[in-house]
């Protein structure tokens, strides 16, 4: 019977451990701005409070709150973290050690990687101190991406990689690249292998693709030659493709829960942003009906896979990690995403259809951009068509017909 109680004062107890810390932590120049972290992950430069704010985070190890505290990381239960983001939210924080190193690569290396990979490689992803991008579609292998075929040889004491990646997210700016490359010929499942690669290696060129929004999010890949340490291997050779898909569920894990999204476009609320520009009737509601309708029932959607997303993060920090599950959460996550850059479209009207000039404010103008963005998260992190695939055979149990 006494046992609750304790519990309680703990939580309570860290509640005020985490408070006092971001009050004393959390830049006073930030406060109440948007998240910045999709800019800075996307080259651009930080200020002195975005710099001061990552080395705080950083070093305390709170940006990746979960992460064992060997490798720098919080070592916080889950109900820790959740409270750590509740009080971050609360004064209008927001995580600046992000990226796929956070997302994707650093959650597979601490489950297949060596204990020197490990020690190597995870203290400057927890500091937010290096950059990763993926190396896994090629121009001839990207739904079906196991028929790769950027080649990998065993030279006796390197690795030789000759090849092409493409839609390498970030490719531009990264330290470092994960990838999957074709270690042997004779199988298509079992002839591929997981490994990093310096982007500062003699024979990498990138080259940044210019996208429909008027960014160049994503790069083509070239490897020339590229010599590779053995010890960049990660796990058995031939056996990365078990490393990359479970790779992919953290992917797509991260994405459902709005990763792809943080930090572009409005993040305030539509209803808010609807008042300003719809306008309200006599009774202070939005004027359009129709419109308030759908308004709400995106808002309960949003709410709803809000609590679906906390409850298999939670099931996944219990079980064996994320599971086939992230796809629906992918596919739905990826529909609320295009949804809400709908709405703010036709919410703001006319004022959503601007590209530059005057006439228009900023956050107009990246809101059209962000819906152009929007068309591609459907397809990045795997498609929705590749996610159905998923769904089918490993959910619902359905076989191929021959």
């Amino acid at each position: 019977m006494s046992a609750q109680p304790l519990e309680l004062d703990a939580k309570e107890a860290f509640r005020q451990e985490a408070r006092a810390w971001l009050a004393e932590n959390f830049p006073a120049g930030l406060r109440g701005k948007e998240n910045a972290f999709a800019a800075i992950e996307g080259g651009a430069a930080e200020n002195e409070d975005a710099k001061a704010w990552k080395k705080a985070m950083g070093e305390k190890g709170w940006g990746t709150p979960t992460w064992p505290t060997q490798y720098g990381g919080g070592g916080l239960t889950p109900a820790q973290a959740r409270i750590l983001n509740e009080e971050m939210g609360r004064i209008g924080a927001w995580n600046p050690i992000g990226g796929m190193g956070v997302m994707m690569f650093g959650p597979t290396l601490l489950e297949y990687g060596t204990e020197e990979q490990k020690q190597r490689h995870i203290p400057p992803i927890v500091r937010g101190e290096i950059r990763w991008c993926q190396g896994y579609s090629e121009p001839g292998a990207g739904s079906d991406l196991a028929s790769l075929q950027t080649r990998c040889e065993d030279k006796g004491d390197h690795y030789l990689i000759n090849g092409q990646k493409t839609w390498t997210s970030g490719g531009q700016w990264a330290d470092w690249c994960f990838a999957l490359v074709r270690t042997d010929t004779s199988n298509k499942h079992e002839g591929i292998s997981f490994i990093l690669i310096d982007m500062k290696t003699p024979g990498v060129e990138v080259k940044p693709i210019r996208m429909i929004s008027g960014t160049s999010p994503f790069c083509e890949t070239f490897f020339t030659d590229v010599k590779v340490p053995k010890e960049n291997l990660v796990g058995k050779l031939n056996h990365g493709w078990t490393i990359g898909k479970r790779l992919l569920q953290h992917e797509r894990q991260s994405l459902s829960g709005g990763g792809g999204s943080a930090g572009r476009g409005f993040t305030r609320p539509l209803s808010n942003l609807a008042t300003e520009y719809v306008g309200t009737d006599e009774q202070g509601r939005l004027a359009d009906l129709d419109l308030r309708n759908r308004l709400i029932r995106h808002d309960m959607e949003s709410r709803a896979f809000a609590l679906t997303l906390r409850r298999t993060a939670l099931e996944a920090k219990g079980g064996q990690g994320p599971s086939a599950a992230t796809s629906i959460l992918k596919n739905v996550g990826a529909k609320m995403t295009q949804d809400r850059a709908e709405l703010t479209l036709e919410i703001m009207g006319m004022k959503g259809l601007g590209w530059e000039g005057q006439g228009f404010t900023e956050a107009e103008l990246q809101a059209t951009r962000t819906w152009l963005w929007g068309k591609a998260v459907s397809i990045y992190g795997g498609s929705t068509e590749i996610q159905k695939n998923v769904i089918a055979k490993r959910i619902l149990g359905l076989l191929d017909h021959q």
